[in-house]
């Protein structure tokens, strides 16, 4: 992340924590549709993201174009905007991330937000078809927010439900998996949670799940989640991926080890 964004989105990140108060459902969603906005309009996305135009101008905009959104919702995307951005694509992520900041952050106690979001890719990834139809860049972003519906509509938070929808009609050019990660990682970091992805050859008990989230929780010296993936692949051992930190202690890795060895 370079500078101007990672100062323009610890900013903008403050002005949605002077907001808390007024967080909810409704509030992520005008930031997703405003993101939505800006990014399908070409003129629009540069007026609010080149620097040479002044931050006032850039509210007034703001003011205009979005007066319908409610106060809160209209008031940080004021603040991001008025902000320099190292690209308009930086600005369509932070106003992706604060709208999922927001649903989060209003989500009932205990919410499984990004448990469901995880589930909702293993299901995409495991159906090419539904991954097609998902990715298609010619189906419109109101077919694929609906078979989100069909797909997740009593199985999922409503919360899940609307970050899903815009994670589908907005990728950025990002596949189903990695729109999950960062959504996912982005709810438990607003819940106060590290996401430990587990990968193993074989089920795992809730005990050893547990023992393992544990050990993990007193490693990083805060709550951990763990999200399991089952790969057969590995043939045997465990893969935890927590952030950048990875240990890979699956016999595939050490065969794969070896075998770059013998052929050194």
């Amino acid at each position: 992340m370079r500078a101007a964004t990672r100062q323009a989105l610890a900013a903008s990140r403050a002005a949605l924590e002077a907001v808390r108060p007024s967080l909810n459902l409704r509030v992520g969603e005008e930031l997703f549709a405003a993101g939505r906005l800006i990014g399908e309009t070409p003129a629009l996305r540069t007026a609010l993201t080149e620097t040479a135009v002044d931050p006032d101008d850039k509210r007034s905009i703001v003011g205009r174009v979005f007066g319908t959104l409610g106060a809160p919702a209209r008031s940080v995307l004021s603040a991001v905007v008025s902000n320099d951005w190292s690209s308009p694509d930086d600005l369509l992520a932070a106003i992706e991330e604060l709208g999922i900041r927001a649903i989060a952050a209003s989500a009932p106690a205990g919410g499984t937000i990004e448990n469901e979001l995880f589930a909702f890719g293993s299901v995409v990834g495991k159906n090419a078809e539904v991954e097609l139809a998902l990715s298609n860049k010619l189906a419109s972003g109101d077919a694929k927010a609906a078979l989100v519906n069909t797909l997740l509509s009593g199985k999922a938070s409503e919360e899940t439900l609307a970050i899903a929808r815009q994670l589908v009609r907005q990728p950025r050019g990002r596949r189903i998996n990695e729109l999950v990660r960062s959504a996912a990682k982005t709810v438990a970091d607003e819940s106060g949670l590290q996401i430990a992805t587990v990968t193993s050859a074989a089920p795992i008990t809730a005990d050893q799940l547990a023992r393992l989230q544990t050990t993990l929780t007193t490693q990083y010296g805060r709550p951990v989640g763990i999200h399991w993936v089952l790969d057969p692949e590995l043939v045997g051992g465990l893969r935890i991926q927590v952030g950048d930190d990875v240990v890979d202690g699956s016999i595939a890795s050490r065969l794969h080890d070896l075998r770059l060895q013998l052929a050194g």
